[in-house]
């Protein structure tokens, strides 16, 4: 696979990594398959899928959990390990809740350390700016983790771009997580610009928008039981109908080059800048091949200008 760096100084990393929080939580609930994932996990390392990302919330806890048993001994070495903190959940209940406080942070990164099997994650993340507690107290504690050596670099998730300026101001920020994808273009405007700009990583989750511009989802019955996508709005019955047309330009345009949907998907992704490494999510060996294939997908700019011409989606994100 292709590489580039995370961030401008950042550590060389496959341009598609991995999300892992299907494998435990969120999506397909009674499908979990840990044998299946690790297996993934592995196969993602030798494809060059290297920037595996997970969250101490996941589960919670089951994740990394997870993660760090699937990249015990010679693995670990292989991969750009990513977690987060900053959302606490309840084992079954949604939604979860923000944490910044730095007491949290700093107790937290010692307990997904001993979950990982680790002596240090590769990036250490603020999963949600929790409104309670100033940016920059959380963002100090993230930047205690690098200090003590048990971070190599901090990034955020889900920041605007002033929040961005408040924590380079006390510590560089290395990434910024974010959804972005055919569906979800809102950092197109302000964010991914400052990013690029500053140098540093953009890493869109939900690329594929939880799976439906791969075109798996044509009703609300095809979810699985106890998926919380049930309770989203794009993901409900008529909502996702509407949403057909933005599937069936991604359709035509994968034809057109021989490949799948979310490889179509993906690539236009992978083109909104150079330091843009999206991390799908999948716990299936296939989708994690046909993703991985994206970085090889060139789309030219006639097929560009029609993904960008796509409508808007019908239904808010949460």
């Amino acid at each position: 696979m292709r590489t580039s760096t995370l961030g401008i100084d950042g550590p060389e990393v496959g341009v598609v990594g991995l999300g892992c929080m299907g494998m435990t939580w969120a999506y397909d609930p009674s499908g979990r398959d840990d044998a299946t994932s690790t297996e993934v996990i592995r196969a993602a390392l030798d494809l060059g899928v290297t920037l595996i990302d997970t969250a101490d919330v996941y589960g919670p806890y089951s994740n990394e959990e997870l993660v760090g048993a699937a990249l015990a001994g010679p693995y670990r070495e292989r991969a750009v390990l990513a977690t987060k903190v900053g959302l606490v959940g309840t084992p079954g209940q949604r939604p979860v809740t923000n944490n910044g406080r730095p007491e949290h942070i700093r107790r937290s990164i010692d307990e997904s350390l001993r979950r990982l099997g680790t002596d240090h994650v590769d990036l250490y993340q603020l999963h949600r700016v929790d409104p309670e507690v100033p940016i920059e107290e959380s963002w100090g504690a993230l930047a205690e983790a690098v200090t003590a050596g048990k971070a190599r670099r901090i990034g955020l998730s889900e920041v605007d771009v002033e929040q961005i300026k408040r924590a380079q101001a006390v510590h560089p920020v290395a990434s910024v997580q974010s959804e972005l994808s055919l569906w979800t273009r809102d950092v197109l405007a302000e964010v991914l610009p400052y990013t690029e700009a500053q140098g540093i990583a953009f890493l869109p989750f939900s690329p594929l928008g939880r799976g439906f511009l791969a075109g798996r989802f044509g009703s609300a019955d095809d979810l699985p039981a106890g998926d919380f996508r049930h309770g989203l709005p794009r993901f409900q019955q008529e909502a996702l109908v509407a949403n057909q047309a933005i599937v069936a330009g991604v359709a035509r345009i994968a034809d057109r080059h021989g490949a799948t949907a979310a490889q179509v998907a993906l690539a236009w992704v992978l083109a909104q800048g150079r330091l843009v490494l999206p991390i799908p999510g999948t716990k299936t060996p296939k989708y994690l091949v046909d993703n991985a294939a994206s970085a090889d997908l060139r789309l030219t700019a006639a097929d560009l200008a029609e993904l960008d011409a796509l409508p808007a989606p019908t239904g808010t994100r949460y």
